[in-house]
């Protein structure tokens, strides 16, 4: 069996359908909290063999009288707090160190793979780069950047002082996710799925002005990745340990490698839809200046350098399945 945390979230929900369409698998646990009034229909087309809410799962994996499962091949940990907004770090270092340091060390103690969900958000401002090969200068712009930095740097101690780790690990550095599945991220979701409703609200879309010295209007830059895309990553990592191939440990970006703007990604939305373009610029809120950042691209060789050869959609590829094949559609989910 394979578990998925954050299973009902959007990467979580789009591993699984990789995992049930792509590659024959359904014996999964799925692990969240659903806390939005319609996160469930995330799962409403999944095969798989057990859910589990988020506090269940670790006695769930020690066992009955202690004795840890032995059916489990992988742990694809997606769940935690995503909001970059989050403001009360006790919650992140519950969610996003504390619980991920928990199945890191079960993973170890059964050789079990364990792979998880990392963060652009790392990066910072992105004055050292986006270079997965090197890590430990960065300085993220808020709380949830910096507990998903913490953890990596973490695991890497592990193994640089030769403490005990699972068989396969790796730690995925996702870029500007967009995609179906997203709909109750509220406020956190795409600008893709926010230009869609406010498009189809408004006949405009809202981008912020361009606040930064040599930034025009709509123009700030994101490598932006179809989430169809990042499932497959993992997915690949994934199912290469349980099938005993060797893919390289270590901490990867998950991007295109190619930075879009926001006007960019708009504009293909509303062309997607079949309608003439229109965009407002509007001022950045308060909370999120000096915690904005302006500019991601994400490194690729590494990942490159393991063999992944399967292409990334384009931007215009991706949106226009997104608009077209979901969110035009009645049954939006994948």
């Amino acid at each position: 069996m394979i578990v998925i945390t954050g299973g009902a979230g959007m990467i979580g929900s789009i591993i699984a359908w990789h995992l049930n369409t792509e590659l024959q698998r359904d014996d999964l646990v799925i692990v969240d909290r659903i806390t939005h009034e319609e996160q469930w229909q995330n799962l409403a087309h999944r095969q798989y063999a057990h859910y589990l809410d988020k506090d269940q799962l670790m006695s769930w994996l020690q066992g009955e009288n202690g004795v840890a499962r032995t059916d489990i091949e992988a742990v694809i940990h997606m769940g935690a707090i995503s909001a970059t907004t989050e403001r009360d770090f006790n919650k992140l270092v519950e969610a996003n160190i504390q619980y991920s340091q928990n199945l890191w060390t079960w993973c170890a103690q059964q050789q079990v793979p364990f792979f998880y969900a990392s963060s652009a958000a790392t990066y910072g401002d992105g004055n050292l780069g986006y270079d997965d090969a090197s890590i430990e200068n960065l300085r993220p712009l808020n709380g949830y950047g910096y507990s998903k930095h913490f953890f990596d740097q973490w695991a890497l101690r592990q193994v640089s002082n030769k403490l005990p780790t699972p068989p396969a690990w790796a730690g995925f550095k996702f870029f500007n996710v967009y995609g179906p599945n997203e709909y109750h991220k509220e406020r956190m979701a795409s600008v893709a799925f926010h230009t869609f409703n406010q498009f189809s609200a408004t006949g405009t879309m809202k981008l912020f002005k361009g606040t930064k010295a040599g930034v025009e209007d709509g123009m700030q830059m994101r490598d932006f990745v179809y989430v169809k895309d990042a499932a497959a990553v993992v997915n690949h990592f994934a199912t290469s340990a349980i099938a005993k191939k060797a893919v390289p440990n270590g901490i990867y970006n998950i991007g295109t490698g190619h930075a879009r703007s926001f006007k960019d990604l708009a504009t293909n939305v509303m062309q997607s839809m079949q309608r003439e373009p229109h965009i407002t610029y509007v001022d950045m809120p308060q909370d999120l200046q000096g915690k904005y950042q302006y500019f991601t691209e994400a490194t690729m060789q590494k990942l490159a350098n393991t063999g992944y050869s399967q292409p990334f959609h384009s931007l215009e590829e991706g949106v226009r399945d997104y608009v077209q094949n979901y969110l035009m559609q009645e049954d939006k989910y994948c």
